[in-house]
């Protein structure tokens, strides 16, 4: 049974136009973080609603990324948006004299091109051959797989072992896992060394979570590395509360970086620790060029 809160987390036609004009807002392109806290400003929902996650056995997203993700797709398979392989989104041409968009007319169009899609597989598809059902683009099944690997499957301490090699694989020095009972939520130090020259000393604590990291988880790591350390590191395989993200970065206080298990995702998939990306190679015949010989 749904939740009282989950409920009131808007649907991705609801999300279309907040999308749309967070793009305009922020100059006609923009990351998923970046429409996101835009989106979030323009309905103001609360940290309850944004708390709400979309499965909590498989992914770290919340249900509103999760909705905003299929805005994403169906507004660009309408023509409005495109993206890059950097994760930024952008208005498309289209969109230039779009104010506000027909969520039902969206809905409409992409279904039947969807629709259109389907038919032209099925004649394509060898019998007793299994169709991929389709998933938002910016929810790969990579990322659910990775995750349940990180959540279930690893121990404590081999999750711990893999954060340090990440660690040591993205720069730092004199990596060591510490944690232990009473060391108020450290679990290792290291040396940040930038370009060789500036370092920084910090410790971090890497958290196996299938939830939202609030404020409180955040401002008590920071109580532990006070005196310790330059900066401090928090990674998990959820997510941050907005409320979370404003203390990581309160002024006057010790900063705090946020890695969540998206952005642990994308630095294991570019680091190749344990994530395998094949490209295939496709070959396609210019006619054109034959015939201009």
């Amino acid at each position: 049974m749904k939740t009282n809160a989950a409920n009131k987390v808007p649907r991705y036609d609801q999300l279309m136009n907040p999308a749309i004009r967070a793009l305009r807002d922020l100059g006609g392109s923009g990351s998923v973080d970046e429409i996101y806290e835009k989106v979030v400003e323009t309905l103001k929902l609360s940290e309850e609603i944004l708390a709400v996650l979309h499965d909590p056995e498989t992914s770290n997203r919340t249900e509103v990324q999760y909705q905003l993700a299929w805005a994403y797709t169906y507004l660009k398979k309408y023509g409005l948006l495109e993206s890059s392989s950097r994760g930024i989104w952008a208005l498309a041409k289209k969109a230039e004299s779009v104010t506000q968009v027909d969520s039902k007319e969206v809905q409409r169009f992409v279904r039947e091109v969807a629709r259109k899609e389907r038919e032209l597989r099925a004649l394509k598809q060898p019998q007793g051959e299994n169709v991929q059902e389709e998933v938002p683009e910016e929810i790969q099944s990579w990322r659910g797989e990775l995750h349940n690997v990180l959540t279930k499957k690893l121990s404590p301490s081999a999750f711990e072992r893999l954060i340090q090699r990440l660690l040591r694989e993205s720069g730092f020095i004199q990596v060591e896992v510490t944690g232990r009972a009473g060391d108020g939520g450290i679990d290792g130090k290291g040396i940040a060394r930038i370009h060789g020259f500036i370092s920084f000393h910090e410790v971090f604590q890497c958290k196996r979570w299938q939830g939202v990291v609030g404020a409180g988880e955040i401002r008590d790591f920071r109580g532990a590395m006070v005196g310790r350390a330059d900066k401090g590191l928090f990674i998990t395989t959820g997510t941050f509360s907005r409320d979370a993200i404003k203390e990581a970065t309160r002024d006057g206080a010790p900063p705090i970086d946020l890695v969540d298990g998206d952005l642990l995702a994308d630095k294991l998939k570019e680091l190749k620790l344990g994530v395998i990306t094949e490209l295939i190679e496709k070959v396609t015949v210019d006619e054109n060029w034959f015939t201009n010989i």
